[in-house]
């Protein structure tokens, strides 16, 4: 689950199962690019998820001890990792629109303009 900033929860599981049963509407669900690309994105957040946590857990600055006992103060190394993941979760999920969008039935777009991300 994830709190957004009006402290709205969002249930990732029932937002995953909408995008299949967008995916089964368009007639794409079966296709090996969309089944690989969404199971890569389904991977980057959880891995969000658990560098999330370690952040939250950790704190947003680590320090790091030195020859000597001297300490320095850094940001955490995993938020370098949460933003590369991040960017490309993004991108995956460009991917899957693009996906779901060149492969619904019938063969594009109905010219209905009928977006059903528009919601999402």
């Amino acid at each position: 689950m994830v709190k957004m900033a009006k402290q709205k929860t969002i249930n990732l599981h029932e937002k995953a199962r909408e995008i299949i049963e967008i995916a089964e509407k368009q007639g794409v669900e079966q296709d090996f690019f969309f089944v690989t690309t969404f199971k890569r994105y389904q991977v980057q957040l959880k891995i969000l998820n658990e560098l999330e946590k370690t952040i939250n857990s950790d704190g947003v600055l680590v320090t790091k001890e030195y020859v000597k006992g001297r300490k320095n103060l850094y940001s955490h190394p995993a938020i370098a990792d949460y933003n590369r993941t991040t960017d490309s979760a993004n991108k995956t999920v460009t991917t899957l629109i693009k996906i779901i969008t060149a492969l619904r039935k019938g063969g594009g777009s109905d010219g209905s303009g009928d977006d059903e991300f528009e919601n999402f």
